[in-house]
């Protein structure tokens, strides 16, 4: 509890809620760039928030999925989407290196600037998040810190009602081997586990800071979930704050989380003018992110139209492209078989995610 909201219950002062910053992007589930369903791995749906799954049988499906007012608990304040994993059917049944995990990665100097003592375990920081589980389980969390010699902090939601909406607070305190480093790498992962396998999970003590070990991140789990076919799993309201309690979820307009989101992903259309001779030229332009990115990024592209004229007739070619001077601020393209009246047209996406 903070010194003024202390000081305002002596006095019987009644203050609103408070509401602290997050240090998790998208923790509402607002923003999804990429698509709304995808059976692939990583960041493909839900923007900052990734699959991590490995020995299946058959693939988990993640979706950007649109809550309505049947999710009592979370649709009154305010969530109108949820991260969704639907199991597919495991029929070699649990194995030792199968998982299903969501993950969040944090930037180091989010971290160390956040006004966390971090290295003191009288200073916290509080996690929250509501979940839902279409079959009554346990499951597992865990916080894994970056800087210096890894550290692993292991935490269960308790045994969750099926179907129903759970409010899941954990206090977080610091610890003296618990280190970020002041830059833009991984400083943290959040981990919700929905099922590890015994190569990974082992006597592991809860609510308790430890040196991270590979063989046993979380205690061996229930695998009900895992081999109950198309079980499903869904979060919203993830928030990552400084101090003791769980305050209200701060939520923002589509736009600004948007921009936060774009700092480590983005998609934009641009196009390019022709120089040079007719046919034998280039075409060539810098294009600025919308945000400036974390680092330099992975660029693609895509949905190429290339088109020029001269000598009265249009000519149209597919034609060689290439990236060049890659900043956090921009990039340059250019293609080959330009000319003065030529213009190249593409999509193109931006990844510097962690």
């Amino acid at each position: 509890m903070t010194k003024a909201r202390q000081l305002a219950d002596s006095a019987g002062i009644p203050i609103p809620s408070a509401t602290n910053p997050s240090l998790i992007t998208n923790g509402d589930m607002q923003v999804a760039q990429r698509g709304t369903t995808s059976t692939e791995d990583e960041y493909k749906t839900v923007d900052r928030f990734r699959t991590s799954n490995g020995g299946l049988d058959e693939a988990v499906t993640q979706e950007h999925h649109t809550l309505t007012s049947s999710d009592t608990g979370v649709w009154e304040l305010g969530f109108r989407h949820s991260y969704k994993q639907t199991n597919g059917n495991q029929t070699s049944g649990a194995g030792a290196s199968d998982r299903v995990t969501i993950q969040h990665r944090i930037e180091g100097q989010d971290l160390a600037t956040s006004g966390w003592d971090y290295t003191s375990a009288s200073s916290d920081v509080t996690l929250s998040f509501w979940c839902k589980s279409s079959v009554a389980q346990n499951f597992y969390a865990r916080l894994q810190s970056y800087g210096g010699t890894q550290q692993n902090y292991a935490m269960e939601t308790g045994s969750l009602t099926a179907n129903t909406w759970t409010k899941i607070t954990k206090t977080i305190p610091g610890a003296s081997a618990v280190a970020f480093d002041n830059d833009n790498t991984l400083g943290a992962l959040l981990e919700i586990t929905l099922f590890r396998g015994t190569n990974t999970t082992g006597t592991r003590a809860l609510n308790v800071w430890s040196t991270y070990d590979t063989n046993v991140r979380v205690p061996d789990m229930d695998s009900t979930w895992y081999t109950t076919n198309d079980a499903t799993f869904e979060i919203t309201g993830v928030k990552l704050e400084v101090g003791s309690e769980a305050t209200d979820f701060q939520h923002t307009s589509y736009r600004e989380e948007l921009e936060k989101c774009q700092r480590y992903y983005e998609t934009g259309r641009t196009s390019a003018t022709g120089y040079g001779a007719n046919g034998t030229g280039f075409c060539g332009e810098m294009v600025d992110y919308k945000v400036e990115k974390r680092a330099a990024a992975t660029l693609t592209q895509a949905n190429q139209s290339y088109f020029s004229v001269w000598g009265n007739a249009i000519h149209l070619a597919t034609v060689g492209q290439s990236f060049a001077l890659n900043e956090t601020n921009g990039f340059y393209h250019c293609a080959a078989h330009g000319g003065v009246n030529a213009k190249y047209i593409f999509t193109y996406t931006a990844d510097a995610e962690l």
